[in-house]
């Protein structure tokens, strides 16, 4: 019996944790003495898999019943999805198991070392994952303002995000000072004192502030230089702070971009949200990456 034929090699996780059950028994966790053990008995209509423990031992099945109609089926098959040499029974109440990221989390940092992770996390729910493996996804910002704003605004997307696999955040984030000290000048126009970045020995002025015009280098994106060309008529020396356009990195890039206001972009499998993006705008940017990185993953 292969109840899960077809189902990702990697990033095993219930689609439910209701899914889950849990029970103890005095039988070795090989997959034979678990199918005698199991077979034949009668399994609820949500049971889908089973953490079997023994002791300080711990093995996650698949079963297979008669049928899920009636509310108890019959077990007529089992697969043992990872024995007890290679899985690991973790307590953390901090941990929301419906959530895959979180359980990837957990597993990186509770038991690097094991190909399965059952958790007992919030709400005292049961769910487990099998062969952990994120798609890392770069996520580009520059700072002030702090935290990174896109960074913090993907972090509390997928601390929701019950619909994607696990995924790992790679940030990569420049500082704003750091940009205007790689062009050096005596006086610098920012886009806004929003953030509060004032570049030590130097005159720091502020575009939204509509300053009277002197010899400064703009730190700003594409935006900055066409209201700066309106305010004044023409276009200023710039460093440009567009993550969009920084370059360098392979692999799922998260960026954002001042010239989008209202939509999200795909540029070569990256991903671009607009500068205020919304946290509804970040998880379709997100959802898009695993499209396009990650198309097969599914919950087992």
């Amino acid at each position: 019996m292969n109840e899960l034929a077809g189902a990702p090699s990697r990033n095993v996780v219930p689609g439910a944790y209701r899914g889950v059950a849990v029970t103890s028994v005095e039988c070795d966790l090989d997959e034979e003495s678990l199918e005698r053990h199991f077979i034949g008995r009668e399994a609820y209509r949500r049971t889908r898999f089973i953490v079997i423990r023994n002791g300080s031992q711990t093995a996650v099945a698949a079963v297979h019943k008669v049928s899920g109609d009636p509310l108890f089926s019959p077990i007529t098959g089992l697969q043992l999805l990872v024995g007890p040499a290679d899985c690991v029974y973790l307590e953390d109440p901090e941990v929301d198991t419906a959530i895959p990221t979180a359980l990837a989390h957990a597993a990186a940092s509770g038991a690097p070392d094991k190909r399965g992770v059952v958790v007992q996390g919030r709400y005292g729910h049961v769910s487990f994952i099998i062969d952990p493996s994120p798609l890392r996804v770069t996520v580009r910002e520059v700072t002030p303002p702090y935290p990174a704003k896109l960074l913090d605004q993907v972090r509390r997307v997928l601390a929701l995000a019950e619909h994607l696999p696990p995924i790992e955040l790679v940030p990569d984030v420049v500082e704003l000072d750091t940009l205007a000290r790689s062009r050096r000048s005596e006086s610098y126009l920012l886009p806004c004192r929003g953030g509060g970045v004032a570049v030590e020995g130097a005159t720091t002025d502020y575009l939204d502030e509509h300053p009277d015009r002197r010899e400064w280098t703009l730190i700003g994106c594409e935006r900055s230089e066409q209201i700066h060309e309106w305010f004044y008529g023409e276009r200023a020396p710039q460093v440009d702070i567009c993550p969009w356009k920084r370059t360098g990195g392979t692999g799922a890039i998260l960026a954002k971009c001042c010239l989008l206001e209202s939509h999200i972009e795909v540029d070569d499998r990256r991903v671009i949200v607009p500068w205020g993006a919304s946290l509804a705008q970040i998880s379709e940017a997100l959802t898009t990456l695993v499209d396009e990185w990650e198309p097969s993953w599914a919950p087992a």
